[in-house]
């Protein structure tokens, strides 16, 4: 079973933004790869508390994560494989290591990892989709480095990515450093460049990507894959993420509130009075159900587990049937005939009792 992030980084879920950056810093220079040459615990470790950090010192993310658990990113960074490699780590969270590694991502070096754009796309999926979960296979067209192209170090900076101003002030000299504007901070520039790249040595590909969509997801829901995005110009940049946005399409019979399904289910006046049964319309197909005799329209009939899968594993949701008796109205004389001698029938007349529930209690009891 995969840590708790609070777990990891030793805290408690009330701990403040400062205190959340505080306790990745002191794990994160504890397991440093340049503190722990070839120990592939240590790595481990740094990577999960990098992992652990991306999500909690996001509001946005934190709140997912504490409602749903590990769940809410199934499919974040490869849906569920993998990890951040180190190259995210030091190029997201780099500047955290403050002069703890002489200034720099490892290693003393003074390298910077840029990180290629993020692609956005849809994926539309139905709610049978919602209820088993998915996988996708989706065209995108990404941009990646076109073969041939070859780099060198940036004359300009030196392969430093940044250049040094200085300027006379009125309190003196002062020395500033500003990103190389002849390789845009990356430190290098195109040697060779392939016909079919473009200025930064990238070509746009087409490539099928598989997008495995875990069962529970809900409309508007974001979903990562990592490595799956624009490629970085240079050598030493890392590819962006691939940003898969949920819709959920309309189903024509059932109706989602959180993981409970609800469902109209209409009988006519004889079957409410005789019972029998009906088929009800499910996430996984059709399932029969006994109608007793005397049914009252509006009466809640719960289906346990019939519902949609909770996203962080615990159980599914119920199909809630909602019966609606219905009252026809265009009858024959006979029909007539019937109806109005019943209705001197004191048999006929209402006779609810406590089981029979009023509407506002019905609606009390499934929001309770």
């Amino acid at each position: 079973m995969k840590k708790d992030y609070y777990d990891i980084l030793g805290i408690s879920k009330s701990a403040s933004a400062q205190e959340i950056k505080k306790a990745y810093r002191k794990m994160a220079i504890k397991y440093h790869p340049d503190k722990n040459p070839d120990d592939k615990e240590a790595e481990d470790m740094f990577k999960k508390a990098a992992e652990a950090y991306e999500i909690l010192s996001d509001l946005d993310k934190k709140a997912r994560y504490d409602q749903y658990g590990h769940a809410a990113f199934e499919g974040a960074r490869g849906f569920g494989g993998g990890g951040m490699n180190m190259d995210d780590i030091f190029s997201q969270f780099g500047d955290i290591f403050g002069s703890a590694f002489g200034g720099g991502f490892g290693g003393g070096s003074q390298r910077r990892v840029f990180k290629g754009s993020n692609l956005r796309i849809r994926v539309n999926l139905t709610l049978e989709d919602v209820a088993t979960g998915v996988e996708k296979k989706i065209k995108v067209k990404r941009k990646v480095q076109a073969p041939g192209t070859t780099f060198k170090t940036c004359s300009n900076c030196n392969g430093t990515g940044q250049v040094t101003r200085i300027t006379n002030t009125i309190l003196g000299r002062m020395q500033t450093a500003a990103p190389c504007n002849t390789c845009s901070g990356t430190g290098e520039m195109i040697d060779k460049r392939s016909s079919d790249a473009d200025a930064q040595g990238l070509k746009t590909n087409e490539e099928m990507v598989s997008i495995k969509i875990p069962a529970g997801v809900e409309d508007g829901m974001q979903l990562k894959v990592s490595g799956k995005g624009n490629e970085a110009p240079g050598q030493n940049g890392v590819a962006g993420d691939l940003i898969v946005v949920v819709q959920v399409e309309a189903h024509p019979f059932l109706q989602r509130e959180g993981d409970n399904l609800h469902y109209d289910l209409y009988v006519s006046m004889p079957e409410a009075v005789l019972g029998g049964s009906k088929d009800i319309e499910t996430v996984t197909g059709k399932v029969r159900i006994k109608i007793e005799p005397g049914l009252q329209s509006g009466k809640i009939l719960r289906l346990r587990n019939k519902g949609i899968p909770s996203l962080n594993g615990y159980g599914s949701g119920d199909l809630l049937v909602h019966v609606n008796v219905w009252t026809p109205q265009e009858l024959n004389k006979e029909q007539k005939t019937f109806f109005e001698k019943m209705r001197e029938n004191e048999h006929f007349d209402p006779k609810p009792n406590s089981s029979d529930k009023s509407f506002f209690e019905r609606v009390k009891d499934m929001f309770s």
